[in-house]
């Protein structure tokens, strides 16, 4: 064998033990199984389930495979009444809900989103919780309560109907001994209007209504009402109220299970729960003012206005409850004074800034 065969055959050949080398070197590289949580939501269909898909959607896509959110309709692992307690027990991952559905646990719950008007809308009640000590009252209650939760907030609502009614309410008095359905500290408020409250949840509302269990009633938009088939038990519908003036749905999650993620995965949550609230408002404005359209226009609904005069009543009677509260929870006061600081400096430069939109929705479309 010449020098050169001999040289090309050992190069070769450490070519081969190389390769081979590195294939066994080389690691192998799993793919880890991504991280799912269970959430159940408190609708089984509708917008509002449209609104918890959008937020489960959001996390999804921005953690990739890493992080999933299995979303489950109402009902399929506990009631709604006891979603709370499911995922404070590591039964649920996490629940998709509303806080005035857990407000009998603590009527200060009802201040996150279904309290008393300072004259500020959904908006800046969210503002209050990230910006105004909110988050941090809400945590300390959290905390009072023992409860092994996280939660986030997002969606602000617009107000909700005064509702559905056998005829027009042009003045407080023919609202007193109507059996009402409504939830959280709006019953309390009804209850002082004279008003005889039920709390249902919203699938039982059109039924209850229809067989005379409850005279009146609201839900919370025109979208999820005409879903419900109020137009087909009521043609007198109301739009306008104190009594649940700002609204928002809670995202929440067992806290040991949240503390368990990534840094990365919890500030998926949080942000995506942040991004929800622009999302919520488009889409959901629109669909209320189109099926307000066609509940006017297609289906014989008589759309009003709540009178001011109502309204003012609702506030007054907003004042007694609020009073009552306070004097028998300190903590109570506490996040009322809190909220009252907070929309009392915001809403003294909105109300000084902002035009009257109506005037000018008046001039070219009145």
């Amino acid at each position: 064998m010449s020098a050169n065969e001999s040289r090309r055959k050992f190069l070769r050949g450490s070519a081969v033990a190389a390769t081979a080398v590195g294939t066994l070197a080389a690691p192998a590289i799993a793919t880890a199984a991504p991280k799912v949580l269970k959430m159940q939501a408190a609708w089984g269909g509708g917008i509002f389930l449209e609104n918890a898909q959008s937020y489960v959607k959001r996390v999804n896509e921005m953690s990739g495979s890493s992080l999933q959110i299995e979303l489950l309709p109402v009902n399929s692992v506990v009631k709604t009444s006891q979603m709370q307690d499911a995922v404070h027990r590591g039964v649920l991952d996490a629940a998709h809900y509303v806080p005035a559905y857990w407000y009998s646990k603590s009527p200060v719950a009802s201040l996150f989103g279904t309290g008393p008007c300072f004259g500020w809308s959904s908006q800046e009640v969210l503002g209050w919780v990230n910006y105004g000590g909110g988050q941090e009252l809400f945590d300390e209650m959290m905390a009072s309560l023992q409860l092994n939760l996280v939660s986030f907030f997002n969606s602000p609502m617009p107000a909700q109907p005064l509702g559905w009614f056998k005829e027009e309410i042009k003045d407080a008095s023919q609202m007193r001994g109507l059996k009402y359905r409504t939830v959280g500290l709006a019953a309390d408020v009804l209850l002082e209007m004279g008003m005889s409250v039920v709390q249902l949840p919203g699938g039982e509302i059109q039924p209850a209504m229809k067989s005379g269990l409850i005279d009146a009633a609201e839900f919370n938009n025109p979208t999820s009402d005409r879903d419900f088939g109020m137009q087909d038990v009521s043609k007198h519908y109301h739009l306008a109220s104190f009594h649940q003036s700002q609204e928002f749905f809670e995202c929440t999650f067992n806290k040991k299970t949240y503390d368990g993620l990534s840094d990365e995965h919890k500030a998926i949550l949080r942000y995506a729960s942040e991004a929800e609230n622009s999302n919520f408002y488009w889409h959901n404005t629109r669909r209320y003012a189109d099926d307000l359209v066609t509940l006017s226009t297609e289906q014989g609904v008589n759309v009003y206005r709540t009178p001011d005069s109502v309204m003012e009543e609702q506030l007054k009677a907003w004042d007694i409850v609020v009073e009552r509260m306070s004097a028998a929870d300190p903590f109570f006061a506490k996040v009322i004074e809190s909220q009252k600081a907070y929309a009392k400096t915001v809403m003294n430069y909105l109300n000084l800034n902002q035009p009257d939109y109506k005037l000018a929705y008046n001039h070219y479309f009145s």
